[in-house]
């Protein structure tokens, strides 16, 4: 999944790059940066969680792990695409 998701934004920035204009460039960039940010964050932590060495293990980083893992990237998402809808108008 990780690495198709890579190879899918290796493509979108590689279209994006052959706009003509920078205004298309700041377009495109902008409706795809901050989703990349959100499933950057999604995927590092859980890379986090489960890559971690048990040696960092405490019930307090689980927890914050967690909370950041399942509350911060479906917060996001409205704001990310309420932005982008006010641009595309």
């Amino acid at each position: 999944c990780f690495v198709f998701n890579v190879l899918s934004y290796v493509r979108i920035f590689r279209a994006v790059l052959r706009i003509p204009s920078e205004q298309g460039w700041h377009k495109a960039f902008s409706m795809c940066l901050p989703h990349l940010a959100v499933v950057s964050l999604f995927v590092s932590t859980a890379v986090f969680a489960h890559l971690k060495p048990p040696s960092i293990s405490s019930p307090l980083l689980d927890v914050m792990v967690a909370v950041v893992y399942t509350l911060v990237p479906p917060t996001l998402n409205p704001l990310i695409y309420s932005m982008r809808n006010q641009e595309l108008k």
